[in-house]
């Protein structure tokens, strides 16, 4: 094979080689960018689900704080009603008590 044809054909296979490379390297590129863009939504994704999980533990925090100031508010007012029924109770006793101190008293001064 004379030298030119050799030459050209070498030439040839390195545009080849250099092709083949960059073809390589722009479908490495390409990959690299889809898998950028396809963590970044994951990340978008796990982002959302986290918030979602966050505003539904809170919510339901919520819900178990006021049930458990309604429980707090009833137990309150049970015991308000008891203590209302144990001094009704007593009214008679009480004036009895008040009317012999202030009997006491006014003997006293006397």
């Amino acid at each position: 094979m004379p030298r030119p044809e050799v030459l050209d054909r070498i030439k040839e296979a390195e545009q080849e080689a250099d092709d083949i490379v960059a073809e390589a390297e722009e479908y490495r590129e390409e990959r690299i960018a889809e898998a950028r863009e396809r963590a970044d939504e994951i990340r978008e994704e796990v982002e959302q689900e986290a918030e979602a999980t966050a505003e539904e533990r809170l919510e339901d925090a919520r819900e178990d704080i006021e049930s458990e100031r309604e429980e707090l508010i009833a137990e309150g007012e049970e015991a308000r009603a008891e203590l209302e029924e144990q001094a009704a109770g007593r009214e008679d006793e009480v004036v009895d008590y008040v009317i012999d101190l202030f009997e006491e008293a006014v003997h006293a001064q006397t």
